[in-house]
C-alpha cells in the first residue's frame, strides 16, 4: 500500500495540531482539511500549506481516511458519512455524544473492515508507556485530574472533556466489568458538570476514585496505583513514574534502583525498592496519529478501538446517571 491519504475535518485548536502533525507522519499524505467555518479552515490551511475543501464529499472523494477533530455533538454524523464512503476513522474523544451512535459506528466499522479509531491521547502519554515492562494488576488506583477554566469543552459535562481519560487508562488496565459506582458532582460555571468525583467498583475487586474539575487553580494530573507489592505514582504533565516495589532481599540490584531498606517479619521480610522507569521522549498526539496510519497500512487493530471507545462512554454515561441521582436525592 502507498502512503495513506488523510483528510482532517475540524480545524479548531485540535485541528490545528492534527494537521501539523499529520504531515510529520510516516506513510502519510495530508490530502486537505474541511470545516464549516471557512474562514478558519482557511488559515489553517495556509499556516500548514494543505489544501482547503469546501464541501466534506470532495474531501472524502480524495481520502483513504480522515481524523475527525469537531465538536462531540458532530462525530456520529461525520464518521458515518466517512464510513458511507469505505473511509478509515480516527475520532476524537468522546467517542460520540450518545451511547447508541457510538455502538453503531462500532457495528459499521467491523462489517466493512474499516478501521475506527478513538482519540484517548493519554493512553500515550509517556509516563504510562514507560510501565510496558510492568506486569500491571492493580487493586486500588486513585486519578486526579485538574484543569483552570476554559470555555473550550465547557458544551460537554467534565466527565466527558476529562475524565473520560482516565475511565479510559482505569479500563484498560483493570480489564474486568464495572459492578458498581457512585458519584457526585456540580455545575459550577458553566451549564454542565464542572467539578465532579467517582468510585468505580469492578467485578473482581479493584476500586478505582476518580477526580476531575475544570476550576481549579493549579493544573494536576496524576494517578495512584496499588497492586500486590508494588505502588506506582504517574505524573501525565511531566511524564514521569515513579515505582515502589517490594522484593525478596536476595533480589535487590543495587545497580538498578534505590532501596529504602525492609519491611515485614522473618520469612515475609521485604525489601523496598524505587525505581523509575526510563522516560520516553515521545509527542502523545503524533505517536497516537502515527499507530492509526500503521494499522491502516499494517491492516491490524488499532490500539484504541472503537469498542474502548464505547466502553469508556458507557462508564462516563453512569456516572453522570449517578450525579443527577445524588442530586435529585438531595433536593
Amino acid at each position: 500500500m502507498n502512503n495513506v491519504k488523510i483528510g482532517i475535518i475540524g480545524t479548531g485548536h485540535l485541528g490545528n495540531l492534527h494537521t501539523k502533525l499529520l504531515k510529520e507522519v510516516n506513510d502519510c499524505e495530508v490530502v486537505g482539511i474541511y470545516d464549516l467555518d471557512i474562514t478558519r479552515a482557511q488559515k489553517v490551511g495556509n499556516d500548514h500549506e494543505v489544501p482547503v475543501f469546501d464541501k466534506l464529499e470532495k474531501l472524502l472523494d480524495k481520502v483513504d481516511a480522515v481524523s475527525i477533530v469537531a465538536t462531540t455533538s458532530s462525530h456520529y454524523e461525520l464518521a458515518m458519512e466517512a464510513f458511507k464512503n469505505n473511509k478509515h476513522v480516527f475520532v476524537e474523544k468522546p467517542i460520540t455524544a450518545e451511547i447508541f451512535q457510538a455502538e453503531e459506528l462500532v457495528k459499521i466499522a467491523k462489517e466493512n473492515n474499516l478501521k475506527l479509531q478513538v482519540g484517548h491521547i493519554e493512553r500515550f502519554n509517556p509516563a504510562l508507556i514507560s510501565l510496558e515492562k510492568y506486569n500491571l494488576e492493580p487493586k486500588f488506583i486513585q486519578t486526579d485530574r485538574l484543569a483552570q477554566f476554559n470555555p473550550r469543552g465547557t458544551d460537554v459535562a467534565v466527565i466527558h472533556d476529562l475524565m473520560i481519560h482516565d475511565i479510559d487508562i482505569i479500563l484498560s488496565l483493570v480489564k474486568s466489568d464495572v459492578k458498581d459506582i457512585q458519584a457526585s458532582g456540580v455545575a459550577v460555571v458553566s451549564d454542565n458538570i464542572d467539578i465532579a468525583n467517582a468510585r468505580i467498583e469492578f467485578e473482581n475487586g479493584a476500586v478505582a476514585n476518580v477526580t476531575a474539575s475544570r476550576i481549579s487553580q493549579k493544573k494536576m494530573r496524576k494517578m495512584r496505583m496499588f497492586q500486590k507489592d508494588a505502588y506506582l505514582s504517574l505524573d501525565f504533565t511531566t511524564g514521569v513514574t515513579e515505582v515502589y516495589r517490594l522484593v525478596s532481599p536476595d533480589d535487590k540490584s543495587l545497580e538498578h534502583f534505590i532501596s529504602f531498606g525492609e519491611m515485614g517479619v522473618g520469612e515475609n521480610r521485604k525489601a523496598v525498592i524505587y525505581e523509575q522507569p526510563q522516560h520516553k521522549d515521545v509527542n502523545a498526539l503524533k505517536y497516537e496519529l502515527q499507530l492509526f496510519i500503521d494499522a491502516i497500512k499494517n491492516n491490524t487493530d488499532p490500539v484504541v478501538s472503537g469498542e474502548d471507545g464505547l466502553k469508556a462512554l458507557k462508564v462516563a454515561e453512569l456516572i453522570i446517571s449517578k450525579i443527577k441521582e445524588s442530586q435529585k436525592i438531595e433536593i
